[in-house]
């Protein structure tokens, strides 16, 4: 079976979809990490700018004033809450939600650990009883839609138990960009179930989870390897026969190093790029890098506000 003919999209139509469909909703109010250089401050004011963020800005003011004015970025609109340093910025920030003033972090000019520790901080941090896990929602040129990976940032080796907040994190992802029913693919280097693999055994244990309702919102199938994954011409010819193989929205790998190869990868050979959002805390976390293009950065602010709104949805139907 052939592959489908490949979209004729231009370079990151799939984030301006996103981007475009953030609009619709009212600015995310969120809490800006340390923004203490050029690229975090203007990727806070051109998300303000495009109506996606209402920024609350967490750091020394005279320094964040500095680079403003020193990169000819108008901030006058924008809240400043002072910070002493870093941690100090992070801690606030966290507090800010905690308080119900912001409905997301989005990360500055500090280092993530620093962020995520104020985060995970047992009597003062936002964690859920959700294991709190990175997503990478990745343009790929030439492919049909964009990709969830996880986790390529956050879970070094996850257990399986750890596994299922991690598929589920990915799996409330995709609901919130508008795939109802995503397929995801539980990789591994092979497409069968070998004991001396063990990523094949907890790929498997994954989707039988899913069959008892441990997992919901998506379909499963792994082991799968990554290209009967995503393409349906590997996969005919393996003779998989799968609704995941060749069709899969959502990539889960089996550890950091997994992850953050295929996704460097295909960002350096295939041309890629990777918006980054954390999930499993009470709010979304926004981490950008000071390599992304501005296109990148404002996806991963608009993936944030989806993920936001998909949640205030959520609630108001518990709710009613």
């Amino acid at each position: 079976m052939p592959d489908a003919t490949p979209p004729t999209e231009g370079p990151r139509e799939k984030y301006e979809r996103l981007i475009a469909a953030a609009r619709t909703h009212a600015p995310l109010a969120t809490a800006v990490v340390h923004p203490c250089d050029e690229v975090s401050l203007e990727s806070a004011v051109e998300a303000a700018r495009g109506r996606l963020l209402a920024p609350i800005l967490v750091g020394p003011p005279a320094r964040i004033r500095a680079i403003a004015d020193k990169a000819s970025l108008d901030i006058d609109g924008f809240e400043i809450v002072g910070s002493a340093h870093s941690h100090d910025s992070a801690a606030k920030a966290v507090e800010l939600v905690r308080c119900g003033r912001a409905e997301a972090l989005m990360k500055g000019s500090l280092h993530t650990d620093e962020l995520m520790g104020a985060v995970v901080s047992g009597a003062t941090g936002i964690r859920t009883a959700r294991r709190i896990s990175h997503c990478f929602v990745m343009d790929v040129p030439r492919h049909q839609q964009a990709l969830i990976i996880s986790d390529a940032a956050v879970n070094i080796a996850p257990t399986l138990e750890e596994k299922v907040d991690i598929v589920q994190n990915a799996i409330d992802l995709a609901h919130a960009l508008g795939i109802p029913h995503p397929c995801v693919a539980i990789l591994s280097a092979t497409e069968t179930v070998n004991p001396k693999v063990g990523s094949t055994i907890e790929a498997a244990a994954l989707c039988k989870m899913a069959d008892r309702g441990q997992i919901t919102g998506g379909i499963l199938d792994g082991p799968l390897a990554l290209d009967n994954a995503i393409s349906l011409q590997a996969a005919s010819i393996k003779n998989i026969v799968s609704p995941v193989a060749g069709r899969a929205d959502v990539l889960i790998v089996p550890n950091l190093e997994a992850g953050n190869i295929l996704a460097k990868s295909l960002t350096f050979l295939a041309g890629a790029d990777a918006a980054g959002i954390v999930l499993g805390a009470r709010v979304p976390i926004i981490l950008t890098s000071r390599a992304d293009s501005l296109t990148t950065r404002l996806a991963s602010c608009a993936v944030a506000s989806l993920v936001a709104a998909a949640r205030r949805a959520s609630a108001a139907t518990a709710i009613s």
